[in-house]
């Protein structure tokens, strides 16, 4: 490890998968509140908020977070990647709007399952003056998210950066939050993927892809599946089926380890689920992370 690293980012295993995209220029801010589900224009500077981007269908694309970090810089945070993809699709809005799109590849993401030192809720601390820390955590479940130069976090061990990286992401499905596998991009709403017990959507803001929909729905009622925290007994993978009974319940929508995101009724029985032919275990979801 390099000896001129700021503190701040000593031992704070890079999450390998987490990508960066950066919108600066003038319409940075109107750009991202035109085209993302959350209010670009409400967040103050030096916070940030859960949002995705939809398709006019209203199905989620991506989930990610969102850092106003000044009044002509957004800053998303991919943790399931495809950041070149998103940019390039995005770029066919820019029009005649200053703004730039950017993959940050100069820049990492890494975590610690500890308290910040100095962020909190939605605030953005800065972290010496090299990057950023992000309160990602709660009482139950502290963790810290660091942006910063790659440099800073260099690769570890390859076995424990994976180990590592997947006790980030049971952790991120603890607390409710979707990682979305390419096969479930475009397939859920934010209400069927739980995005409201995030704050990750508005239902006041102006036109965004697929706000009719999202706001239909909420409006009126209608949602009627919802995300639940299950333990599988056996190794599974997004897209598998969910049963009770025999029947057909739902759908995992997200997958990591032995723990898994489902899409399901928000009214079930009482008995046992099934994911193929093992049993699959309720879990209450955790608070805290609504931003």
């Amino acid at each position: 490890m390099p000896d001129n690293l700021p503190p701040a980012f000593v031992a704070y295993p890079r999450l390998p998968g987490h990508q960066l995209l950066s919108l600066q220029g003038v319409d940075a801010v109107a750009f991202a509140h035109a085209q993302f589900s959350n209010d670009v224009t409400a967040l103050p500077l030096l916070h940030w908020q859960w949002s995705a981007w939809l398709s006019a269908k209203g199905r989620t694309l991506a989930v990610f977070q969102l850092l106003r970090l000044a009044n002509d810089h957004v800053l998303l945070v991919l943790a399931d990647g495809d950041a070149d993809a998103i940019a390039s699709q995005l770029q066919r809005f820019v029009f005649r709007r200053k703004v730039k799109l950017q993959v940050r590849a100069d820049l990492a993401v890494a975590g610690a399952f500890t308290a910040p030192q100095a962020a909190a809720g939605a605030a953005i601390a800065l972290a010496g003056s090299q990057g950023w820390e992000l309160d990602l955590g709660s009482d139950a479940l502290p963790r810290t998210l660091r942006i910063g130069p790659v440099e800073a976090f260099p690769a570890g061990d390859e076995a424990e950066d994976a180990a590592f990286a997947l006790a980030w992401r049971q952790a991120d499905l603890r607390f409710g939050l979707p990682r979305l596998a390419e096969s479930q991009r475009e397939v859920w709403t934010p209400q069927q993927l739980g995005l409201d017990r995030l704050n990750g959507y508005s239902v006041k803001k102006g036109c965004y892809p697929g706000q009719e929909i999202v706001a239909r729905t909420h409006f009126l009622g209608k949602a009627k599946r919802a995300v639940q925290l299950l333990h599988t007994a056996a190794p599974a993978q997004a897209g598998d089926g969910v049963q009770q009974d025999g029947v057909a319940l739902g759908t995992l929508a997200s997958v990591a380890g032995d723990l898994a995101l489902a899409v399901l009724p928000l009214e079930t029985g009482d008995s046992e689920l099934q994911v193929g032919n093992a049993v699959a275990q309720r879990m209450p979801l955790l608070d805290g992370l609504a931003r």
